[in-house]
């Protein structure tokens, strides 16, 4: 369950972020309170994958697959370009993550 709530804050942020672009600095108030409701769930299952799974880990995939995906809405969603040192940047992410939970002693799984 730890990394189904994990999962759920993730899927939450990347909503709310791309709801606060398609909010315009809060003139739209439907995807603005979206945005603000999403942002609440989202630390609410976050808080509750933190019961299990340490705060560096649970942060760090988080906030790298969260920028991932977010990237991924932006150039799906709102026909964003990226240039190669976007994508260099994200693949070292993901590389981070990966290595968070593979290889390291302080993912406790």
């Amino acid at each position: 369950m730890k990394y189904v709530f994990l999962a759920l804050a993730i899927i939450l942020e990347v909503a709310g972020s791309s709801l606060l672009k398609a909010g315009e600095q809060f003139t739209k108030i439907i995807p603005s309170s979206l945005a603000i409701l999403s942002y609440v769930a989202c630390f609410y299952f976050l808080s509750m994958s933190l019961k299990h799974i340490p705060l560096g880990t649970a942060y760090a995939i988080w906030a790298g697959l969260g920028i991932v995906l977010t990237v991924g809405a932006s150039v799906v969603i709102f026909k964003q370009s990226l240039d190669l040192p976007a994508v260099i940047g994200i693949v070292l992410i993901i590389a981070g993550v990966v290595v968070l939970n593979f290889f390291s002693k302080s993912a406790a799984h």
